[in-house]
């Protein structure tokens, strides 16, 4: 009974080695996330999870054509790493630009679900340097908002803090990453962190 039980150990392990990746395979390793910074200011250490959950989105969105950008998971989901992206600008644009900043600016992609649900290989191009430009605007916003600041949130008037904006956006952009995890393995078996 035991030999057989460790024959089904050995088979399941020659199984996993010859369909699983290895961690980052097919993803552009240059791209991969730095390691997190440990030690730091309050804003240091926020900053460095941001950049690392932002990193994290091109890195699993790296060394894909556009058909693979595009290409979603499993029926009924619409949800693609281009669309993440474009949720994800939108994200960075409304909550820091918007709410923390206090500019008006109109929705980018204004539909119901618009920015996870309406990416297309027209727009792909400006799609994903608008997410940059997007990250680079919040980061001119972070460098200069202080953390205790309490806001009002354009579209609800509630009252909420900076801080929490970007604990908020740490968390977007963690449950995301999730997404586009599952996205990435679907697409080519690419796995990583």
């Amino acid at each position: 009974m035991l030999s057989a039980w460790r024959r089904s150990i050995c088979d399941m392990r020659e199984h996993l080695s010859e369909h699983l990746s290895e961690p980052g395979a097919g993803m552009d390793p240059a791209e991969r996330p730095a390691r997190m910074p440990r030690t730091g200011t309050e804003r240091e250490l926020l900053q460095g999870w941001l950049d690392t959950h932002r990193q994290t989105l091109r890195w699993k969105a790296s060394n894909l054509g556009l058909d693979q950008l595009l290409q979603s998971s499993v029926a009924p989901s619409g949800l693609t790493l281009l669309g993440l992206v474009r949720h994800m600008a939108e994200c960075e644009r409304g909550w820091f630009q918007v709410a923390a900043a206090g500019r008006s600016l109109p929705d980018l992609y204004p539909s119901p679900d618009g920015d996870l649900l309406g990416a297309d290989r027209e727009h792909a191009e400006a799609d994903l340097l608008t997410y940059e430009a997007a990250v680079a605007a919040a980061d001119e916003v972070l460098a200069s908002v202080d953390l205790d600041a309490v806001v009002r949130m354009p579209a609800t008037g509630e009252r909420v803090a900076v801080r929490w904006i970007w604990l908020h956006m740490i968390e977007e952009y963690a449950r995301h990453n999730g997404h586009a995890d599952l996205l990435r393995e679907r697409i080519d078996g690419a796995t990583g962190d």
